[in-house]
């Protein structure tokens, strides 16, 4: 009497699908081998897929072959593409079997490998379910590249966003807060530029977000979340970028100002730390006047308190008490807050300056916008060519590939390139609010907070030469209200005085002196008028 193993192998999806049952074919198999007279040694459950024969239930059997071998005869299962669905695999493990003196056998496949025709049976049996499953997995990977290009998210949801089903079924992603407001929040302060990815984090995390540091990355790199879903290159169809149909969490231009940051063109200076002590905010933005190198910081106990320098590192033994340092930081940024009384006239002014600033980057914004349209009609051109047959399709797929290319690098240019502001009235109402809290948030707002003032009023690092805090450059628009509070003045009545040509006066640290805003106006069309014409009193 032949001995034999019942080898029963159903995966999860084709039990769903199809309707395979572990049950069923062991019922066939036992009653298989009742009527052909096989003694049943062991039944072997596998739920695993076929593609391979990494499963954990057949590496056993394979191991007991071994330790018992010609200890049975037949290793028995339903049909071949239970036994595997890889031709190539399938072939070394028979003949693995065959040299333990077992024989696979399917009983609703039977095949007598004495017959040699039989062999060209045995391939195709053993060629159609992987056939079968290459076909499937093609269909699947069309059906999702053609939702990708119309625009649907496939797969599962990013980091703030979550799954969704319309009502006839169509599945689409939607923003889930408060993960969603933190992306959003990690871009717009990795745009500021002010800190580095690593402390971004943390401050992310004190926020709410809970994943790992390589999740955080890729959120940062991924597109999905300005609403753009890459397309990758196959075949002769080249990697392109497409419009998503989900809510976008960012804007486009947002998205790849962080990829500059991300990629290092940003970054023009030292990004500090948060984590420190709340008595050594200067931490990280002190230039050491000795060697140039930054300078630490840190606390030790006295005899009777505690006091913080900061100080050098190395060879260099250079250093300094924390408190004096601190209030001049503090008197310093007196100097730069607004007066309430006069605030339409700083929105105005600084206005006024951001134009004449910006003068340069609105004209290369023209320049990006022709170029853009001139490849494009080169493109249209192209497409008519071909379309006459005046050039071979040969000939057309490389001019194509080449003004596409120009045209995505232009468009990626274009969205680094400062955008005009169509509420700068309501921008600048918002960051004067902001200054006159200035003095407010230094003394009682927490470390990281003051941290990112410095960091946003200063763009350059400081130094103290043991009178004065020194700094190459001053934020413009903070340097802007600075002039205007030295010109304006305040009487000894406490009447302000009136300067009606200060919006001609008005120039920034570092830059040339600014022309007369009517030149101004001149040259780049641009002009700034209050909303309702409203007029400034003094």
């Amino acid at each position: 009497m032949k001995i034999a193993d019942l080898y029963i192998r159903v995966s999860t999806d084709e039990q769903a699908d199809k309707g395979y049952s572990q049950r069923d074919q062991e019922e066939r198999l036992r009653r298989y081998c009742v009527y052909h007279s096989i003694e049943i040694r062991n039944v072997i459950f596998e739920d695993h897929s076929a593609k391979t024969f990494n499963r954990p239930e057949w590496k056993k059997l394979i191991l007991n072959l071994k330790k018992y071998k010609n200890r049975i005869d037949i290793v028995l299962f339903t049909k071949w593409d239970r036994f595997s669905r890889n031709t190539g695999d399938s072939y070394m493990m028979i003949s693995i079997l065959r040299k333990l003196g077992v024989e696979p056998q399917a009983i609703e496949q039977p095949l007598d490998m004495s017959i040699p025709e039989s062999k060209l049976m045995l391939a195709f049996y053993l060629a159609q379910p992987e056939v079968d499953n290459d076909r499937r997995a093609l269909n699947v990977f069309y059906g999702m590249r053609r939702a990708r290009k119309e625009g649907r998210y496939m797969g599962l949801a990013p980091i703030g966003y979550q799954n969704k089903s319309h009502e006839d079924g169509r599945k689409y992603i939607a923003p889930k807060e408060p993960e969603a407001s933190i992306i959003r929040w990690a871009y717009e302060e990795l745009a500021r530029g002010i800190f580095n990815t690593e402390q971004v984090l943390l401050q992310a995390r004190q926020k709410g977000f809970t994943g790992a540091k390589s999740l955080f990355w890729v959120a940062m790199r991924n597109p999905v979340y300005c609403g753009k879903i890459f397309i990758p290159q196959f075949k002769d169809e080249e990697s392109h970028f497409v419009k998503a149909t989900h809510e976008a969490i960012i804007s486009e231009n947002l998205y790849y100002i962080v990829q500059d940051v991300l990629d290092g063109r940003k970054r023009e200076q030292y990004a500090p730390k948060i984590i420190g002590d709340d008595k050594l905010p200067l931490r990280g933005f002190l230039i050491c006047p000795k060697c140039g190198k930054l300078l630490t910081g840190s606390t030790s106990k006295g005899r009777h308190k505690y006091y913080s320098y900061y100080h050098c590192f190395g060879n260099c033994a250079h250093r300094f008490r924390a408190e004096p340092v601190n209030q001049l930081l503090l008197d310093e940024l007196d100097q730069y807050i607004p007066q309430a009384e006069i605030k339409k006239l700083y929105a105005i002014l600084i206005a006024e300056t951001y134009y004449e600033q910006t003068k340069e980057i609105q004209l290369e914004k023209k320049q990006v916008l022709a170029q853009i349209k001139e490849y494009e009609q080169r493109l249209t051109n192209a497409r008519d060519l071909i379309a006459s047959r005046k050039i071979d399709e040969d000939d057309f797929r490389p001019m194509k590939s080449g003004y596409l290319e120009q045209i995505n690098r232009l468009e990626k240019k274009l969205n680094t390139i400062l955008n005009d502001t169509d509420d700068i009235e309501g921008l600048l109402n918002e960051g004067i609010e902001r200054l006159l809290k200035l003095d407010e948030g230094c003394k009682k707002g927490d470390l990281g907070d003051m941290r990112g003032l410095i960091g946003r009023i200063y763009p350059d690092n400081l130094t103290y030469d043991g009178y004065k805090l020194r700094t190459g450059r001053v934020n413009e628009i903070v340097e802007s209200i600075y002039l205007i509070n030295k010109e304006l003045g305040v009487n000894k009545k406490g009447q302000i005085r009136s300067h009606s040509d200060l919006s001609c006066k008005v120039g920034m640290a570092g830059f040339e002196p600014a022309a007369s805003t009517s030149q101004m106006w001149r040259d780049t069309g641009l002009r700034y008028i209050p909303k309702g014409n409203a007029k400034v009193e003094f």
